[in-house]
């Protein structure tokens, strides 16, 4: 009922390869089998429609299946992945689950039955609307993960449309927006959801030469890791047509740097929030972080500095967290923009801003310029509260080789001259082995606040 243009979609072609996994096609025809056994299994289990259901999983056979079966079953569903072990009983507590099924590294799966009772006005309203749902955990990098609740059935409305299908990869996790996004456009456009066992750059890209690969979903951060790795010469990248990103700023001398090396693959900026799903975009050209949105099934509009945006997929609400609608239905999503025309820049979270002596800056602006240094691997930028100026610049920076920090600091100093203001150059710099950013690859901004 809910998922009946991608089951057909999934017929058309029975034999196509749908999902490679550990190397390995799985076909459209296992496909439509296992969501049909997984159906069964619900039903034979008594798990009711409506039900609270986490799904601790990857992008497996078995994991994509059970996820397409509970969606047609009305069910509630709370993707998890190993990832997020450590805050497990957190966020059972907060979605209220009452089963959970769990899928091991074999694709083997077991169902526990769990004591909770669902009274969140969001899940009842869902239960009586008869509706599948999604529950999306923010990442944490800015606090207290809050739960998203989705109708799923406005998600899955702009799929509707059917796309020329191709070969993704599955680079953004299972319980991530954006990772469900790109396993219902490659699969709901009859393409091919290419997996991988780990997500570092040679392991990705090892992906993209093996299964002819046109389209990989990275973050900025990780474009920077590919860069510095220097994975790109060491496969093959004929077949890749687009790279999309997302999830936080992306540097223009990074695109730039890229699109020199490779003029032939387009790139192109997604923008997308846990509480929005992914909106369609685009980029003014591949060298530029200049994007515009613009969707028959949303409206944006800036309301000092900042973007906010009424979508049709726009979640219901959170679970443990004050609403961030207006009263006239738009979402306040925090993010600084600039604007030129019907284009606009993304220049960093309102929460993020730096003020200096009532001077603002976001980290964003700073790490751009830091990444240009020689030597500097990865940088991370963040404010630090000060009895002077209210607060100040500081940095983490991460560098290719050892150099004392006094030396640094004097290249840093001379680097930044002409290119920052005087107010923007970081003050206090930690020379780090670590790495600055998650296994999401998004900058560990929230974690340096912390330490200080």
């Amino acid at each position: 009922m809910f998922i009946d243009f991608i089951l057909e979609e999934f017929a058309r072609d029975p034999d196509r390869d749908a999902i490679i996994w550990r190397n390995e096609p799985f076909r459209y025809a296992q496909l439509l089998d296992h969501i049909q056994h997984w159906q069964k299994y619900i039903v034979d289990q008594n798990i009711p429609p409506g039900s609270v259901v986490a799904l601790e999983a990857d992008f497996s056979p078995n994991g994509i299946s059970l996820f397409f079966a509970l969606v047609e079953h009305a069910c509630i569903v709370v993707p998890l992945t190993s990832q997020t072990s450590a805050r497990k009983g957190e966020l059972l507590e907060v979605a209220q689950v009452e089963y959970m099924f769990s899928i091991d590294e074999a694709d083997k799966v077991t169902l526990q039955k769990l004591l909770a009772i669902p009274t969140h006005e969001l899940l009842m309203r869902l239960r009586v609307l008869c509706h599948p749902g999604l529950v999306i955990f923010s990442s944490g990098s800015s606090g207290r993960c809050k739960g998203a609740v989705h109708d799923f059935t406005r998600i899955l409305g702009k799929f509707k449309v059917r796309r020329s299908p191709h070969r993704g990869i599955s680079f953004l996790l299972f319980d991530h927006i954006g990772g469900v996004n790109t396993m219902l456009a490659l699969l709901g456009s009859g393409g091919c959801l290419v997996t991988v066992k780990d997500r570092s750059p040679d392991s990705v890209l090892a992906a993209v030469e093996t299964h002819r690969v046109e389209h990989l979903p990275i973050s900025p951060t990780f474009l920077n890791l590919i860069m510095l790795s220097e994975a790109h010469t060491r496969h093959n990248l004929d077949s890749l047509k687009v790279i999309s990103y997302g999830t936080e700023p992306m540097p223009e001398s990074l695109l730039r740097r890229f699109h020199a090396l490779f003029p032939d693959i387009k790139l192109i900026q997604l923008y997308g929030m846990s509480e929005l799903g992914i909106l369609r975009t685009r980029s003014v050209s591949s060298e530029s972080n200049w994007v515009q949105l613009s969707g028959e099934d949303y409206e944006t509009r800036i309301v000092n500095g900042a973007i906010e945006i009424k979508a049709q997929t726009a979640m219901l609400g959170y679970l443990n967290a004050p609403s961030p609608f207006t009263e006239d239905g738009w979402l306040i999503t925090g993010d600084a923009v600039e604007v030129q025309g019907d284009s606009f820049r993304i220049i960093g979270r309102k929460s993020e801003l730096i003020n200096i002596g009532g001077e603002k800056v976001y980290p964003a602006e700073i790490e751009a310029v830091l990444l240009q240094m020689p030597n500097v691997v990865d940088v991370l930028v963040y404010g630090k509260p000060n009895a002077l100026t209210g607060q100040i610049v500081c940095a983490w920076v991460k560098l290719a080789d050892d150099q004392p920090r006094r030396d640094f600091m004097k290249s840093l100093r001379q680097f930044c001259k002409g290119k920052l203001q005087t107010y923007q150059i970081p003050v206090e710099v930690d020379i780090t082995a670590d790495d600055l950013h998650s296994e999401r690859f998004k900058k560990l901004r929230m974690r340096a606040i912390q330490s200080k």
